[in-house]
C-alpha cells in the first residue's frame, strides 16, 4: 500500500474552503488505495497572516508548511497563479476545482 501527504483547505464543517491562501483551517489527509488512513486538522490563520507582509513572505511561509509536514499533494478550489506556479515548482501534485466534502476529495485523489 502506497499512501501521500494531501493538504486540503477545511471548513468547520468538513467542507473545502474555497480559499486557498486564505484559508485559517487545512486538513493534513495520509490517503492509500481511494481512503483516508489519518486526517489532521491545523489552525493555520492564513487569511490574517495573508496581508501582513509582502505576498512573497506569504508564499514562503506555505512552502515552509507544507515542506514541514510532507505534503505530496494539494486539493483545493482554486488560487491565485503566482502561488500554483510555485507549489508546481515545489513538485507538489495540485489539484484544483475541489467542492464538497473534503475528505472525499483528499480521498478521491487516491483513488
Amino acid at each position: 500500500m502506497t499512501s501521500m501527504v494531501v493538504c486540503v483547505p477545511v471548513t468547520a464543517e468538513g467542507w473545502i474552503d474555497p480559499r486557498w491562501g486564505r484559508a485559517d483551517r487545512v486538513a493534513l489527509a495520509e490517503v492509500a488505495d481511494g481512503a483516508v488512513v489519518s486526517w489532521n486538522e491545523l489552525d493555520v490563520g492564513w487569511s490574517r497572516a495573508h496581508d501582513a507582509g509582502p505576498e512573497g513572505s506569504h508564499h514562503a511561509r506555505i512552502a515552509r508548511f507544507l515542506i514541514e509536514h510532507r505534503v505530496e499533494a494539494v486539493v483545493a478550489n482554486h488560487m491565485g497563479e503566482g502561488m500554483l506556479n510555485m507549489l508546481r515548482r515545489m513538485g507538489l501534485d495540485v489539484r484544483l476545482g475541489a467542492q464538497g466534502d473534503a475528505r472525499a476529495a483528499a480521498a478521491a485523489l487516491a483513488g
